[in-house]
Parts: structure tokens; C-alpha cells; sequence
């Protein structure tokens, strides 16, 4: 059973970054997205990579022992909003689920709301999908980020690439200007 990784880090942070495959941050434009590599904060996130097929939550959290309460997922939503189509990235934990139809609706005020398209994510983001991260993304989408995310020591979430993910302080995510913090996710059952 993964273990949380504030324990984790706390207990065995010599042995945390012998296991995680760090990219250096020279390198980080031969693996990322350039549009990725330009908003990352210079400081406060290591980037790693991760094989493709634990790229996704479950297999990322049962592979490399992070627990889901510590894998934040960033998903694109599609909505309308005063007679116009927006775009806008939910930052959520993934041991959570979204209230999508009414703390999501309205903090985006939004009419309308879906999730977006796999096509419409990649191609609008300029990421992988089942990649994408809150940085780099379009100067015109809204970024929410669950409070829940802000409980936790630190988070693991995408890169913009299937093959890396990124460890960080949620606190990464508040400092950045683009970031609004509010409760999204539907109480834990």
C-alpha cells in the first residue's frame, strides 16, 4: 500500500531521489515541451521521468509507491461562459472526485460545461494527453486548483509528457499568479 509522501520524503528522502530517474534542469528542453519548460518555476520542482505505461494515476501511484492522495491529475474542461467558448485546467488530487456540475460550474460561472475533448486538450494545450500539467498552457484558460491539492506536503503531477512528472510543493501552484485555489472536489466518501 503506497505510503504518504510527506512520510515518505520525511523518512527517506536520500532513498526518494535515488529512486525517482531526475532530469536535470539543462535537459529539460529534450524531454518537455518547450511551452512547459518556460513557465516552470526555476525553483521548488524536480522533473523525473517515468515509463509510459505508469504514466497514468493508478499505475503511477502502484509503480513508484505515491499514494493518489498525493498525485494531483490536471484535467481540461471545455465551457461557456457569456455566449463564448473558454478553455480551463482543474488541478485536482486523484484520490478525489470533481464536483463538475457545481463547485466547477460555478466557479467558472459558467452556462455550460464538459469536459474537453482528447483531441481539443492535446491539440489546444500542446501536450500529451494523460501529460498535461497546469504550466505552459494557453495565456487565456483559467487555472483552478483544489484546496484539497493545498493540504498536501507535496504533489506529484504531469509534465506535459507522458514520460516525466513533476514533484512539487503545492505551494509551487499558489505562488504562481495564473493559479485560483477553490474547493472543487465532492466531499471524501
Amino acid at each position: 500500500m503506497p505510503m504518504d509522501l510527506h512520510t515518505f520524503i520525511t523518512m527517506h528522502s536520500h532513498e526518494l531521489v535515488k529512486q525517482l530517474d531526475v532530469i536535470p534542469a539543462e535537459q529539460l528542453s529534450a524531454h518537455l515541451p518547450a511551452n512547459v519548460v518556460e513557465h516552470l518555476p526555476a525553483q521548488g520542482v524536480t522533473v523525473f521521468a517515468v515509463s509510459d505505461d505508469a504514466s497514468d494515476t493508478a499505475e503511477f501511484s502502484a509503480r513508484y509507491g505515491f499514494g493518489l492522495e498525493d498525485c494531483a491529475n490536471t484535467i481540461v474542461i471545455r465551457y461557456k461562459k457569456e455566449g463564448a467558448e473558454h478553455y480551463a485546467a482543474l488541478v485536482s488530487l486523484g484520490s478525489l472526485r470533481l464536483d463538475i456540475n457545481g463547485a466547477v460550474k460555478a466557479a467558472l460561472g459558467a452556462q455550460r460545461l464538459s469536459f474537453a475533448k482528447r483531441e481539443a486538450a492535446v491539440e489546444h494545450s500542446g501536450m500529451e494527453f494523460g501529460g498535461i500539467t497546469a504550466f505552459g498552457l494557453p495565456e487565456d484558460w483559467r487555472i483552478l486548483v483544489d484546496a484539497a491539492v493545498m493540504e498536501r506536503a507535496q504533489i506529484v503531477m504531469g509534465a506535459g509528457v507522458r514520460a516525466a512528472k513533476l514533484l512539487l510543493a503545492p505551494e509551487v501552484l499558489q505562488q504562481w499568479p495564473r493559479c485560483e485555489v477553490a474547493s472543487l472536489a465532492l466531499p471524501a466518501e
